[in-house]
């Protein structure tokens, strides 16, 4: 693997023996990556370069528009420092159950996996990295490279149809890299914005990014689209961006809008997933899902023909 071999031709150049065999622990670890990753047909990344978009919660929706349909979903919350999945999805308080085979994921609604650095902290607790990059802070990304690695090593995942990777906001620029690195069959990336200018000005450069690193981008969702009206369920502008445009520029299917709906957004916020398929943002969720699914089958027969 081009990884394991980049890594030996480094460490074959610095001037130390390697007695704590460093090669041997990182490339049996990169094995059970992929040993790991083996049962999985679907790998996406959700990701934004943009922070207050809604990332996790329209990666949280789309697992459980996924999942409803009767597919094994896993979601791995990718946000080491202000994880927020297990909550969105009312799993606060949850653990990983370890065994001799790994640490299995506690599941949520419609049995979803999840993965998150929220079930290895206190409630409220900070996570605070200590060692060397108290001296250079560039050891802070090895060291969250490392969790990441471990995170889908040591995850008894079984076969999944779908795993949704909830990347941290645009800032972590990092994090794309490190899992294309870890994952090459990663089926593609959604990118989340809102029809705010700023928002998409930024999430464009994030999709350029993307596009440089070679991974797919499957779509965009527009979120916080419109305001719906609790009360009479009308839905009103409340920006003035163009996202179908930026689409259009870019080439990308724009998957769907969803709207600011304070309803919904109120239950999450309380960790109480709204599973009421009935639901009119829910409805949309699964049209989104329905479209991820369509281009993915498309991707698919299109390698298959070249």
């Amino acid at each position: 693997m081009a990884q394991e071999k980049d890594l030996k031709t480094i460490l074959s150049k610095l001037r130390y023996t390697d007695d704590a065999k460093v090669v041997q622990q990182i490339t049996e670890q990169i094995q059970q990556v992929q040993a790991r990753m083996a049962g999985i047909r679907h790998k996406l990344v959700v990701m934004s370069g943009k922070g207050g978009v809604g990332k996790s919660m329209i990666t949280v929706n789309l697992a459980l528009a996924l999942a409803r349909q009767g597919l094994r979903v896993g979601v791995l919350d990718v946000d080491l420092n202000g994880p927020c999945v297990p909550r969105l999805l009312g799993m606060k308080g949850q653990l990983l159950t370890v065994t001799p085979n790994g640490a299995v994921p506690p599941t949520g609604p419609y049995g979803i996996k999840v993965a998150s650095m929220d079930f290895l902290v206190k409630e409220s607790a900070p996570v605070r990295w200590n060692g060397p990059m108290d001296v250079s802070p560039v050891w802070l990304g090895v060291m969250e490279m490392n969790v990441i690695r471990e995170f889908l090593a040591d995850i008894v995942w079984g076969e999944l149809d779908y795993l949704l990777a909830d990347l941290p906001p645009g800032a972590a620029a990092d994090k794309p890299p490190v899992l294309t690195g870890f994952l090459p069959d990663l089926a593609g990336a959604i990118v989340v914005t809102t029809p705010s200018e700023v928002a998409s000005q930024v999430v464009q450069k994030s999709i350029g990014y993307a596009t440089e690193l070679g991974l797919t981008v499957l779509g965009i969702v527009e979120n916080m689209s419109q305001y719906r009206c609790p009360s009479c369920g009308a839905e009103h502008e409340l920006f003035e961006g163009d996202t179908q445009g930026l689409c259009e520029a870019l080439n990308i299917p724009l998957l769907g809008r969803i709207p600011f709906d304070r309803t919904f957004a109120k239950t999450f916020d309380k960790g109480i997933p709204l599973l009421d398929d009935t639901h009119p943002t829910i409805q949309r969720f699964q049209e989104i899902a329905g479209r991820i699914q369509t281009l993915l089958d498309y991707k698919k027969v299109l390698a298959q023909r070249l």
